[in-house]
């Protein structure tokens, strides 16, 4: 077994429970809140919900935040962040909105308030060692996500520069969420497709530490059982969306879906292509999945065939790449460029996007070029 570093999250407590319940506990230490949310959410139920639990210490709120996290978005959060001296920051969303809440804060933290000096702070794709015993800085997140993407699971955060078409990391152990709430209901207003898709998201954080090249004991406990509650909560929620037990497994699912990257497991070549087809094409985060997974377990095949009849047997069929795209597609999800606008002839510009670093260069099947990686495009056909 390859030696490793099991790293736990700067994160303090996950609530079930419902909004109205949970809130009020974890702001009772602070007076200043602010609530991040999306226009499409800001008049939805479970926002008015968390005003409602945030009550008098709510002191600004901003539904501005949009998909991918842009640099602008983010630059304003932070000033109003100082603006308004927040203590804690609820965020009322997904991806989008928690990953741009999180270098925000960072933004906050050190003073940053433009792009240049923000963006420098960026780091690389690799694993890098989080010491979270520091002086907690203010504000913190408090996460109610709307989606099964389980970012408010994990300190890195992921922001666009729109101009440049291109995302760029930030990691510090303090932006995870100092907690999260998982209140079914609290996914009751997101669009289905929206929805469904970032529980592929999660998939694909179980299905690629399923498969990785050097896996561990904790990381394929957590991917196999997450796999095994999506392939059960995603169709219940399909057939049923007002089932409320499938919301709750599926968010479970999510999070046990992140877990194994805490032992040091680490995604590939769908992650990273992902990142690319977000920031480029604006795909979202789920849909990316949708696409790039099964043809990235295709490429995989000649590594870990083997490895990936566990996704066979969980999902059913022959092959991973197989038994994905008729998963996805069960769920009336898309699993090829084509759906989402793009042709072959923009393949090779994608690909040279690539930089060589990770996650696609943590794919267990070694991709050394970016013809590699305009070959794993090009089965998304």
């Amino acid at each position: 077994m390859t030696p490793r570093l099991h790293q736990w999250p700067a994160q303090q407590r996950v609530h079930h429970a419902p909004v109205a319940d949970a809130l009020p506990e974890e702001l009772a230490d602070c007076a200043r809140v602010m609530l991040v949310t999306t226009r499409s959410l800001a008049k939805s139920r479970i926002a008015e919900a968390a005003r409602a639990a945030i009550g008098a210490r709510l002191v600004g709120e901003t539904a501005a935040m949009r998909a991918h996290s842009p640099i602008e978005d983010v630059l304003a959060l932070a000033a109003s962040l100082r603006e308004t001296r927040a203590e804690r920051v609820v965020t009322v969303g997904g991806g989008s909105v928690i990953d741009g809440s999180k270098v925000a804060c960072f933004a906050a933290w050190h003073g940053i308030g433009d792009a240049k000096a923000l963006l420098a702070q960026a780091t690389g794709r690799g694993a890098q060692k989080e010491a979270w015993s520091a002086v907690e800085p203010s504000p913190r997140l408090v996460s109610v996500p709307t989606t099964l993407s389980a970012a408010e699971f994990a300190p890195h955060a992921g922001v666009t520069d729109l101009a440049e078409g291109r995302k760029y990391r930030f990691l510090d152990a303090m932006q995870v969420p100092r907690a999260v709430v998982l209140d079914p209901a609290a996914t009751l207003e997101t669009p289905g497709e929206l929805l469904l898709s970032s529980g592929i998201r999660a998939t694909d954080h179980a299905c690629e530490r399923l498969c990785a090249h050097d896996r561990a004991p904790f990381s394929d406990a957590v991917s196999r059982q997450a796999l095994e509650m999506l392939a059960a909560a995603l169709p219940a929620i399909r057939r049923n969306p007002a089932d409320l037990a499938a919301r709750g497994m599926a968010q479970q699912a999510m999070w046990l879906s992140v877990m194994g990257g805490w032992a040091g497991v680490p995604v590939g070549a769908s992650h990273g292509i992902g990142y690319i087809l977000g920031a480029a094409k604006g795909v979202p985060h789920g849909i990316t999945s949708c696409l790039g997974l099964p043809a990235v377990m295709q490429w995989n095949a000649p590594v870990n065939a083997e490895r990936q009849q566990v996704i066979a047997g969980i999902l059913g069929g022959a092959t991973g790449a197989e038994a994905l795209r008729d998963f996805i597609r069960g769920l009336g999800l898309p699993t090829t460029l084509a759906e989402v606008g793009i042709g072959l002839e923009e393949v090779p510009a994608l690909a040279a996007k690539w930089d060589g670093g990770a996650p696609i260069a943590t794919n267990p099947r070694p991709v050394r070029s970016q013809d590699d990686v305009a070959e794993i495009l090009r089965l998304m056909v």
